[in-house]
């Protein structure tokens, strides 16, 4: 099964659309994601990720409503997210 998880931008790199990314939080686990696919995100923004790539901004409504559902299959405790996940959208 493919999941796009939210997660929240915390800054950005690059000046070329094509090549932008950024730092995004997973409950506490960081990453660089690519941000070519949502060239309007800022820092403190919410995304839903796939693959590595930011495909669409999201609000932090719905993003806790994401991590709700994904905590209900089981997916943030496969992920080893689940005790962090608690309240990090409207960090």
């Amino acid at each position: 099964m493919c999941l796009a998880v939210p997660g929240k931008v915390l800054n950005l790199f690059g000046e070329d659309p094509a090549f932008r990314s950024g730092s995004v939080d997973f409950c506490g686990v960081r990453k660089t994601i690519n941000l070519a696919f949502t060239p309007e995100v800022q820092p403190g923004d919410f995304v839903l990720v796939h693959v590595g790539f930011a495909i669409s901004r999201i609000d932090a409504e719905e993003a806790s409503r994401t991590f709700s559902y994904l905590k209900q299959i089981g997916a943030l405790a496969e992920e080893g997210l689940e005790q962090t996940a608690e309240g990090s959208a409207s960090s």
